[in-house]
């Protein structure tokens, strides 16, 4: 039986690594070359990117936090054992379903906000917010990655006016996402066409779309990452945030590629159909196949399907129903 996992203390002196010719080599916490073999095998093991500076490395080979560096663009990355996010996803899929089953009580409240009244209040834009969660899968971004001075990025929190634009009778949100990808999706929905319309014009020339008008303090009030969560948490009654939307969605999405795709008679052919079931959700994503598989897909789905267990239909309502079993 493995010993149990150890929280790791980031504060306290850990191994750290010096560059060596083209490689490197590694001190532990007194400056000394660390020789031991299974020490460097555990180390290499963790793959840390050449680029990252400030390196830590756990002196505990069962610390639930492995390694922690900074990459090329400042931000701090982290190496967990494997045992450690096995467990945590575990938790994630779980919360995840459980979220899922009270879905239709929070579209209903979205309905409710986004229909009463016609002004741009705050659970009105809010309720528009959420509602392209739901439909289209976006992130939220970060202020730290629009607020580049090369090569911004955006989610779903941080666009700008210009981002809404008209092509042919449509309504769109074009922006640059995540890791350069551009982002172009047609806005169907009326209600949430309403609201952004009515933000692009009020809001022209402001550096963020998304605001509500504040009647008591007579004035605009922006709407950040946290404030989502926050109007999240309210509707749902659950510890919810944005990224359970694009982890439910690329479940279910993945459901329906292999519900239409049908039971495969061999091993082999199931990966295949697999894979391009994680294609798929990888596209809608905007990530890759391996990000989408080890992140936004529950693990318990794909099992299922591998011991050859096909969805019937990959709905939202048969995908619940196959996770409680």
């Amino acid at each position: 039986m493995a010993e149990r996992l150890r929280r790791s203390r980031l504060t306290k002196p850990g191994y750290t690594r010096r560059r060596c010719g083209r490689g490197f080599h590694y001190l532990d916490p007194d400056g000394g070359t660390i020789r031991d073999r299974e020490t460097l095998d555990r180390i290499r093991g963790l793959v840390i990117p050449p680029a990252w500076t400030d390196v830590w490395i756990c002196p505990n080979p069962r610390g639930h936090i492995q390694a922690t560096g900074t990459d090329a663009a400042g931000r701090k990355q982290y190496r967990y054992h494997p045992d450690w996010r096995t467990a945590r996803d575990e938790e994630k899929f779980d919360r995840v379903r459980e979220i899922a089953g009270r879905l239709p009580r929070m579209r209903d409240r979205l309905c409710d906000d986004l229909t009463t009244g016609r002004g741009l209040t705050r659970d009105r834009v809010l309720a528009a917010i959420v509602r392209l969660l739901d439909l289209g899968m976006f992130r939220l971004g970060g202020d730290q990655y629009a607020n580049r001075e090369e090569d911004p990025s955006f989610g779903l929190s941080t666009l700008r006016p210009e981002h809404v634009c008209s092509r042919n009778g449509e309504l769109l949100l074009e922006f640059p996402g995540k890791a350069g990808v551009e982002h172009s999706r047609v806005v169907e929905d009326g209600e949430v066409a309403a609201v952004l319309t009515a933000l692009k014009r009020r809001r022209r020339g402001a550096d963020r779309l998304f605001a509500y008008w504040n009647g008591f303090r007579r004035c605009w009030q922006e709407i950040h990452a946290d404030t989502i969560n926050d109007y999240l948490r309210e509707i749902s009654g659950t510890r919810m945030t944005a990224k359970d939307f694009r982890t439910w969605h690329g479940t279910v999405t993945a459901a329906a590629e292999l519900a239409d795709a049908g039971p495969q008679p061999t091993p082999t052919k199931r990966r295949k159909v697999v894979a391009k079931a994680m294609r798929t959700v990888a596209d809608r994503l905007g990530n890759t196949p391996a990000v989408a598989r080890a992140s936004y897909v529950d693990p318990r789905l794909l099992q299922r399907y591998e011991n050859g267990q096909a969805p019937r239909r990959g709905d939202e309502r048969e995908v619940r129903q196959l996770l409680k079993e």
